[in-house]
């Protein structure tokens, strides 16, 4: 069972700070252990929490941790917690973020990363996925939904921002920490954020990217991703060469769109994993979920192009392909989407009222049928709605990283969320979409901001990063 996986931002309550805890050396805990993603020995550490707080005598969780000590002896002592987004991913599934963004950032400071209750290691809410999932209805993939939540026997209800937050806290005393510094992406701001609010005197700094706004709803991200597609048409129609192998970029969009959602595209094709014959209907639930998770990232927004071009004129190969790359990323364990729903549906949900979502839809591709599938599965759920309030200030030192392109938290999110915020800092990166910090000088810029976080960050490297070049033709982008 696959989700498009997005971010999500309402404010949880507040928490009373336990008191720290003697640190102890990191080697001396847990056991070494080889996970995907990194070449290399990490310590992973199995911290027991309470699966209801409000009942913590009753069952435990074993949260999974994974540790990669500074690569220096005498390492700082406050850490960086890494928080995976979704709602759904673990932070062993983003471990090559290692190498790609926190190479500078390790070798004074641990990295810690957190697998989320209900992700990757830590109990993940998920049923098995076979890749002839891809070939069903969307009433037959309902179906499959539905069958997935009802077999499940853990508390969905158990699985909120708020106690993942309180989890965190859990983690920092079992490994002994006295302050820490947090990193979250997409969803993981979201979670920083909450944690920020909860635990204040635990928390030194924290870098958000990706930021999700205290009042975002996960649900309504029509205006956004919109925003995002008719940037990169607009890139296409200015760009001379996009525009004349394009030149009717948006009717073809809107054709195909219309063929898709009238159920008119039956494929026939190879499939592009194994040259088999393969025989599916293209639905809108994958036509759109695959445009929007294009459009997360400028390099393969670029292709996008290229991609509508060849199904309007009937050839879909290329675009299957694309489309099972988001697939395998969810059936490889990246994703977990009972977490994602547990979350959504009782923080989100209850919020999108039928005026909001008329808005939001309003002139969008990302239609309200789509977030009627979301809403469907919520009914079938049931987990209690989590009361909204309104964000406390957070006076923790916050470096918010935003990309101009970004389909889901622009930097318009971010300007929201930094209004609750004392010592916030935001920087926006012009050819970016979601995810700042592995690209050009961004992984400097993140030691810098650790080591003096009430300094402001000197940036201007972030523009030298260049706008990726279109596709033209199936030989890939140009040169």
């Amino acid at each position: 069972m696959n989700f498009s996986f997005c971010l999500a931002a309402s404010l949880i309550a507040l928490l009373s700070v336990a008191p720290a805890a003697q640190a102890l050396p990191i080697n001396s805990q847990g056991r070494s252990c080889h996970l995907p993603g990194s070449e290399e020995a990490l310590r992973c550490v199995s911290v027991p929490v309470a699966l209801d707080y409000k009942a913590p005598g009753a069952a435990k969780l074993n949260l999974h941790v994974t540790v990669a000590p500074a690569f220096r002896e005498a390492a700082r002592p406050d850490p960086l917690f890494v928080l995976a987004g979704g709602p759904g991913q673990a932070g062993s599934d983003i471990l090559p973020l290692l190498d790609i963004a926190f190479r500078k950032v390790r070798a004074t400071r641990d990295i810690v990363f957190i697998d989320q209750r209900g992700t990757g290691l830590s109990g993940k809410l998920d049923c098995d996925n076979d890749p002839a999932d891809e070939r069903m209805s969307e009433a037959q993939a309902d179906a499959a939904a539905r069958a997935c939540i009802a077999s499940i026997k853990q508390p969905f209800a158990a699985y909120t921002t708020e106690a993942a937050a309180r989890d965190i806290e859990q983690v920092r005393l079992a490994l002994g920490y006295n302050k820490i510094n947090l990193w979250g992406g997409s969803y993981g701001t979201r979670l920083g954020q909450a944690y920020a609010r909860a635990f204040p005197a635990a928390l030194r700094s924290m870098i958000l990217d990706g930021v999700a706004a205290p009042d975002q709803i996960v649900t309504a991200g029509g205006r956004d991703a919109q925003s995002a597609l008719d940037t990169l048409f607009a890139q296409c129609a200015a760009d001379a060469a996009c525009n004349k192998a394009y030149p009717a970029l948006r009717a073809e969009f809107s054709s195909v769109s219309a063929q898709v959602a009238g159920g008119h595209v039956k494929l026939d094709i190879a499939d592009p994993r194994t040259a088999q014959p393969l025989r599916l209907t293209m639905t809108s639930s994958r036509f759109l979920g695959t445009v929007h998770s294009i459009l997360y990232s400028p390099f393969d927004s670029r292709r996008l192009p290229f991609l509508i071009h060849n199904a309007f004129q009937g050839r879909w190969a290329p675009f299957v392909a694309r489309s099972n790359t988001a697939n395998d990323f969810s059936l490889n364990g990246a994703i977990a989407p009972l977490l994602y729903l547990s979350v959504v549906c009782a923080e989100d949900y209850p919020r999108l009222t039928p005026q909001l979502l008329a808005a939001d839809t309003e002139g969008s591709f990302m239609s309200a049928p789509v977030t009627a599938r979301v809403a469907a599965l919520c009914d079938v759920i049931k987990v209690p709605a989590v009361a909204y309030r309104a964000p406390a200030r957070i006076d923790t030192p916050a470096l918010l990283l935003s990309g101009a392109l970004d389909p889901v938290t622009p930097p318009r999110r971010a300007e929201a969320a930094a209004r609750s915020m004392a010592h916030a800092q935001q920087l926006v990166v012009a050819h970016a979409g979601h995810g700042i910090s592995h690209l050009g000088c961004a992984p400097r810029l993140l030691r810098e901001f650790l080591d003096q976080p009430q300094q402001a960050v000197a940036a201007k490297c972030l523009n030298e990063i260049p706008a990726p070049t279109f596709q033209l033709g199936s030989a890939g982008p140009q040169p």
